[in-house]
C-alpha cells in the first residue's frame, strides 16, 4: 500500500495493486474507488479515473467508488425510518443524491485485510451522520480471479433500524475511446422506471417493449435515449444472475452479473475532466464512460411497493456483484 495523494483537507489516500486472473486493479481508500483497471493484452484502461486523487472531490465525484449507505435519489431529501421522518441532506435541488457530502463516497476506508488478488475495506458510520440512524460498518471486499473477474461483496449492519442500498459507481468505456457511441449494450430486464425532471421515478415500473429502453437485444449506445435509469431486474434481492453486457467495437465485453434488483444505467453525459485530468493523461468529455450501478430501485425508501432497503438490527445486509471481461473478436 503506498500514499496516491492528498484530499483538499489534507486527508491521506492511499493505493493498493491487485492483480490476478489476467486483471490488474489499482483501488483507492478514498470511497473504495476503482481508479484504475486493465486487462492483460489491452493497452487502455477499462474504466474512468483521476489522476490526482483529489479530483474525486470534483469533475469525476463518485467515480469508481462505493456510493451509500443509500444510493441514488430520495425525493425530498427525506423518508420514514421506523415510523420517523428523518430529513437528510438534500444535495440535487430538492433531492438526496448517494447519500450527500458525507456519503460513502467522501470517506477514507480502513484497508481490513489485503493480498496480492484480494482486499477489504471497512467504513464505520456513526448514529445520525448525514440523517441516517443507527452506528453501521460498511465492508467493501474486492476479489481478481480467473477468468478475468472483479468480484465485489458489499455488506452491512447496523445496531438500529436503518435504510441501506450499496452500489458501485464505475464508469466503464472498453475502448479507450472519446465516448461510448461504438459500444453494443444489452440489459436482462423487461421493466425499467420513468423518471420526472428531478430524475424521481413517476410511478410503478414500465415495460420496455416498444420503448427506446429496451435494451434486451443489443443496441449501440450511439442511437440509445438520454440514460440515467434504473432497469428493474427483479422484484427482490436473489441468487447471482446475469444482467447486462457491454461490447466495445474493441472486441472487449463486459460482463455484469448481480444479486440485486436494479440495475441504474448513466451515460455520462455531464462528465467534463480537463486532459491530464484523467489516466494517461485523458481528457473526458460527455459519454466518456457508461456507469452501470446494481442496487435496490431509487427511492425506495418512499416507495412500498418497491424492494425494501431496511435493515434492522441483527441483520447483515449482503450484495454480490460481479464484473467478467473478455475479448470477443480482435479488429
Amino acid at each position: 500500500m503506498i500514499e496516491a495523494g492528498r484530499m483538499a483537507d489534507g486527508r491521506a489516500v492511499h493505493a493498493l495493486h491487485l492483480t490476478g486472473g489476467g486483471l490488474s486493479l489499482r483501488l483507492l481508500t478514498l470511497g473504495a474507488t476503482v481508479q484504475d483497471l486493465r486487462l492483460a493484452g489491452v493497452d487502455w484502461p477499462l474504466v474512468l479515473g483521476a489522476a490526482d486523487p483529489a479530483d474525486y472531490a470534483g469533475p469525476l465525484l463518485y467515480a469508481g467508488a462505493i456510493v451509500g449507505p443509500v444510493a441514488n435519489r430520495i425525493a425530498g431529501a427525506r423518508a420514514f425510518i421506523a415510523g420517523r421522518l428523518c430529513h437528510f441532506e438534500a444535495n440535487e435541488g430538492r433531492t438526496l443524491l448517494h447519500s450527500g457530502a458525507r456519503g460513502l463516497h467522501a470517506r477514507i476506508w480502513a484497508v481490513e485485510d489485503a493480498g496480492p488478488d484480494h482486499a477489504t475495506l471497512r467504513a464505520d458510520l456513526a448514529d445520525g451522520e448525514g440523517g441516517f440512524p443507527g452506528n453501521r460498518t460498511i465492508r467493501a471486499r474486492f476479489r481478481l480471479a480467473s477468468p478475468a473477474t472483479l468480484t465485489l461483496d458489499l455488506t452491512a449492519t447496523s445496531d438500529v433500524m436503518t435504510i441501506v442500498n450499496l452500489a458501485h459507481h464505475g464508469y466503464w468505456n472498453l475502448d479507450g475511446s472519446a465516448d461510448t457511441g461504438g459500444h453494443r449494450l444489452a440489459v436482462a430486464a423487461d421493466r425499467y422506471l420513468a423518471v420526472d425532471a428531478a430524475m424521481i421515478p413517476t410511478g410503478p415500473p414500465l415495460s420496455v417493449a416498444g420503448t427506446s429502453y429496451d435494451f434486451r437485444a443489443a443496441l449501440q449506445l450511439s442511437g440509445a435515449p438520454p440514460l440515467d435509469h434504473n432497469f428493474c431486474l427483479a422484484s427482490a434481492r436473489r441468487d447471482l444472475t446475469e444482467v447486462a453486457t457491454m461490447t466495445g467495437s474493441s472486441g472487449v465485453r463486459l460482463s455484469i452479473a448481480t444479486t440485486e434488483p436494479g440495475l441504474q444505467v448513466y451515460d455520462g453525459r455531464h462528465l467534463a475532466v480537463a486532459a491530464g485530468g484523467g489516466l494517461d493523461g485523458r481528457a473526458y468529455g460527455p459519454r466518456a464512460g457508461m456507469a452501470f450501478e446494481p442496487q435496490v430501485w431509487p427511492d425506495a425508501p418512499n416507495r412500498p411497493d418497491f424492494p425494501p432497503a431496511v435493515l434492522g438490527p441483527g441483520e447483515s445486509y449482503r450484495q454480490t456483484t460481479r464484473f467478467r471481461l473478455d475479448r470477443v473478436r480482435t479488429p
